[in-house]
């Protein structure tokens, strides 16, 4: 993949905080059954990346230690870390919220058979990956038979109680745009989700979560090889809006890769800027570090990928920032 980061910096991405940390993101590694276009990970079956079991356990002590609220779990395919269900397990006997973001078609992997049984016994919030509700769109992104897997997928968590809104139990979906452009109104798109999944499949989830393609990883690669990046990042910060700053997502976040070094986002974990710093090559701060280190009120590392939180309605692992644009 070609290199983004040096065409986003220097930056005038504006100055930002963080405030206090509720969330600790970890990316349990790069392995992935699925090889999508977009992926700012970079994630697929051929990848070796995954966390092992020493930092699993700095994780599962780190939680104990400190005042976080959420565990969200990405990877690539986070369910595929041999860990994850201990993990899992400790966060929730912790009385933590747990998110796991899954791709659907992980739970007919052969060996996650019972996947789906584990993830509602444990009451994990899901928020699954279905960036279109038509078959070629989402075939076209993410491979030949992944809209049907997909709908299999949901069809298994609707039976467990998913996205029933008599049922505790929360299915999220994401959509993200096919290509070097900005998603439509949050509400209008959930609309046209339920209506076509409901009708034709019977699918039921709680809300759509709209997500931007930041230029970043192999979505960002694309844009470079296309020669549609510099365009890309003009058509972000001309849509920038300032009130999305207050709810952006690192404000409240940390992230931590497969090794257990600590960003600000998954996405500069992925452009290789560490925590707090905007050089690439700055001493990175580790899971071991975090004990006692103040993170409330230190600054956020920035770069003009950042606009692609900010840009009209705001992107965010919580989905849109505003109600409309």
């Amino acid at each position: 993949m070609l290199d983004t980061l040096p065409h986003l910096q220097p930056g005038d991405f504006p100055f930002i905080r963080r405030e206090q940390v509720l969330t600790l993101q970890v990316n349990l590694g790069r392995l992935c059954n699925q090889q999508c276009l977009h992926c700012h990970v970079g994630a697929g079956p051929q990848r070796r990346e995954i966390m092992d079991r020493d930092t699993l356990e700095l994780v599962m002590a780190t939680l104990e230690r400190g005042d976080f609220q959420t565990l969200d779990l990405t990877g690539g395919a986070p369910e595929l870390n041999p860990g994850f269900r201990d993990l899992v397990r400790h966060a929730r006997g912790l009385g933590l919220r747990v998110i796991d973001r899954c791709n659907l078609t992980v739970l007919s992997e052969p060996g996650q058979e019972d996947l789906a049984d584990f993830i509602a016994d444990q009451s994990c919030e899901l928020v699954a990956s279905l960036p279109c509700y038509l078959e070629t769109n989402v075939d076209a992104q993410r491979g030949r038979g992944v809209f049907d897997a997909s709908l299999a997928g949901l069809q298994r968590l609707n039976a467990l109680g998913y996205g029933d809104p008599n049922s505790a139990l929360v299915l999220d979906l994401v959509f993200n745009p096919q290509g070097p452009e900005l998603s439509p109104p949050q509400a209008g798109l959930e609309a046209d989700y339920r209506r076509e999944l409901f009708d034709k499949f019977g699918i039921r989830f709680n809300r759509l979560l709209t997500l931007a393609n930041l230029p970043v990883g192999r979505f960002g690669s694309l844009l470079l090889s296309t020669g549609a990046f510099d365009g890309y990042i003009e058509l972000l910060r001309s849509a920038h809006r300032a009130e999305n700053l207050a709810n952006v997502m690192c404000r409240s976040l940390i992230s931590v890769d497969w090794q257990g070094w600590l960003y600000d986002c998954d996405f500069n974990q992925m452009l290789g800027l560490p925590l707090g710093v905007t050089k690439a090559d700055a001493e990175r701060p580790h899971l071991r570090d975090l004990p006692g280190r103040a993170l409330a009120g230190t600054p956020i590392a920035v770069a003009n990928h950042c606009y692609g939180c900010t840009a009209g309605q705001g992107s965010s692992c919580g989905g849109a920032l505003t109600g409309s644009f």
